[in-house]
């Protein structure tokens, strides 16, 4: 069977995973996810208990959640090297190492950001506080980043890599919440331009919006998340 990325809107991180199964070329399934409605139901628990995107439906049948579980998914199979790179290389090192930073304090800098945007009853008080918090940890998270880049196209060499397909999802948020010029750090800027041009990026973020793009034809159609908690949750 083809797998399976069950992948969220609005502005899912999930969304550049769906790139990277473009990119990776080979059949694939997927599942569009309303992050603020149907993944909330309990229902939804049945694939991923934590209620989040994304999840993934492996070739065997298994349920399993974490961006960066699905990326080493994707990259084990990745015989062509279309996303990645001999695990023994330097870049293969490098490919991790931004992957990791951009999982973990790099998303999460944003954190503060979303709850204030969703808490309910809403705190004026609060939410102002979480907002100017976040916002230094935004700022100071894309100072890191900035500096970690390279004269390379893209974050390791002149291809897009699992490495990219991380950002493309949570690289957008700063301008959602406005907290800062993507202008202040120019070389991220230019390296978001280039994946925002990148075909297998727009045609994600057209499914994203639920729009139907015509595609390469690797992806084999969405399955209904009804179907899939009947088929694969515990």
């Amino acid at each position: 069977m083809e797998p399976i990325l069950i992948y969220g809107f609005p502005l899912g991180s999930s969304m550049g995973l769906v790139a990277a199964l473009e990119w990776l070329g080979k059949p694939y399934r997927l599942c569009r996810v309303d992050m603020l409605g149907e993944m909330r139901l309990p229902s939804y628990a049945r694939l991923n208990a934590r209620h989040e995107t994304p999840a993934f439906v492996g070739e065997h049948g298994m349920v399993f959640s974490e961006t960066m579980a699905i990326a080493r998914w994707i990259e084990n199979r990745d015989t062509e090297r279309r996303v990645s790179f001999d695990p023994l290389s330097p870049e293969s090192d490098r490919m991790h190492q931004f992957i990791a930073f951009l999982n973990t304090g790099f998303t999460a800098a944003f954190t503060p950001h979303w709850v204030a945007l969703e808490m309910n009853p809403p705190d004026p008080a609060m939410q102002k506080i979480m907002r100017e918090w976040g916002a230094q940890r935004i700022i100071e998270r894309h100072d890191k980043l900035e500096a970690m880049l390279g004269d390379t196209p893209f974050l390791v060499g002149s291809r897009p890599t699992l490495a990219d397909a991380v950002l493309v999802g949570v690289g957008r948020w700063l301008d959602f919440h406005g907290v800062a010029d993507p202008t202040r750090w120019p070389r991220l800027a230019a390296l978001r331009q280039r994946l925002e041009n990148d075909p297998a990026v727009k045609y994600a973020t057209a499914l994203e919006a639920g729009e139907s793009p015509s595609g390469s034809g690797f992806c084999k159609g969405h399955v209904p998340l009804d179907e899939l908690i009947s088929a694969y949750g515990k």
